[in-house]
């Protein structure tokens, strides 16, 4: 009596297994040949809303299949607008007064030190800390020395002096050969912290900042978990301050933004938007790339938005769905 009824479930399980795995390669032969098909479009063809759409389409299945990992390619002053924002945001700041930041997934500590040349650059005046995060201790110890060259590349796999002009490599370092180190006014003022941004503790370690910029990783995580780490971001800002959050599936953050109620800063929002190079060229064929902003989009502006003032002081946040 036993076998007649497990060989039926057997067997509906071998079935359902082979449906997956068909499908599944349905999908891959699907992607590959609409990949090929993609790059040989020409740009005004994929502009059009149809086709934008249908990139969405493909990226959804892209995302669905990925076997996301981190990815630490990285580069100085990656995203200039999102810089500048920052420099206007605390450019009225009153004279000789402390700002307080919050870098998390912060890797080699490429994004830390652009943060603290742009805005040392415009107000030197100002105290500027940083508390600098990230899980792994083999990039903070990189981040620390604050020395690039091609052991950087090889472990980023780009170089990260790429976008800078001949100007701005003198002043944010001091060179001895092809090796470049970070000038020490600005890694003053920097804690490097081992730490998970998805970790509640991490809230009372911290304190509140004026500032917390979380970029370019929650997008290799599962949604779950990055909504977990965007919840805890809302708790480290300020009710004055600022979260810049970009590099993450739009999905996930519209509905975290929504429920907190989060209000999005208009200023250079297109700018910032397009501002990211690594991640506007990969969309959509990669997990990690980002779709172009569509304006005839009800929600646009919450969707597309990668800065935020979180209002309200947070609560204790609740685990996600």
């Amino acid at each position: 009596m036993t076998n007649l009824v497990s060989e039926p479930r057997a067997a509906v399980g071998e079935r359902r297994h082979f449906a997956a795995v068909l499908r599944r390669g349905i999908e891959q032969v699907l992607l590959k040949l609409n990949r090929r098909i993609w790059r040989r479009l020409p740009g005004r063809t994929r502009d059009l809303r149809q086709v934008q759409a249908y990139g969405r389409w493909m990226h959804a299945l892209v995302s669905r299949h990925a076997d996301r990992e981190m990815y630490l390619g990285t580069l100085f002053l990656r995203n200039r607008p999102a810089l500048e924002l920052m420099r206007r945001l605390f450019a009225d700041r009153a004279q000789g007064s402390t700002l307080r930041i919050a870098v998390l997934g912060c890797s080699v500590g490429v994004e830390v030190y652009s943060i603290t040349w742009t805005l040392r650059r415009a107000r030197p005046d100002l105290t500027i800390l940083i508390d600098a995060v990230d899980i792994s201790p083999e990039v903070l110890a990189i981040a620390e020395e604050g020395v690039y060259g091609p052991q950087t590349t090889a472990t980023v796999h780009e170089s990260v002096f790429d976008r800078l002009t001949e100007a701005e490599l003198l002043e944010m370092f001091d060179w001895n050969g092809d090796q470049g180190r970070v000038k020490a006014d600005l890694r003053d003022g920097i804690t490097w912290r081992l730490g998970d941004a998805g970790d509640r503790r991490l809230v009372q370690e911290l304190g509140p900042k004026d500032l917390v910029v979380a970029n370019n990783f929650l997008c290799h995580m599962d949604a779950p978990s990055a909504e977990r780490c965007l919840r805890n971001f809302a708790q480290l800002t300020r009710s004055d301050g600022y979260l810049f959050v970009s590099g993450v599936d739009l999905d996930v953050r519209t509905n975290v933004a929504i429920d907190l109620g989060w209000e999005p800063v208009p200023e250079l929002m297109v700018e910032i938007h397009d501002g990211d190079p690594l991640v506007r060229a990969d969309w959509p064929w990669h997990w990690w790339g980002l779709e172009p902003l569509d304006r005839e989009r009800r929600d646009w502006e919450m969707r597309y938005a990668s800065v935020f003032t979180c209002g309200r002081e947070q609560t204790e946040p609740r685990e996600p769905s």
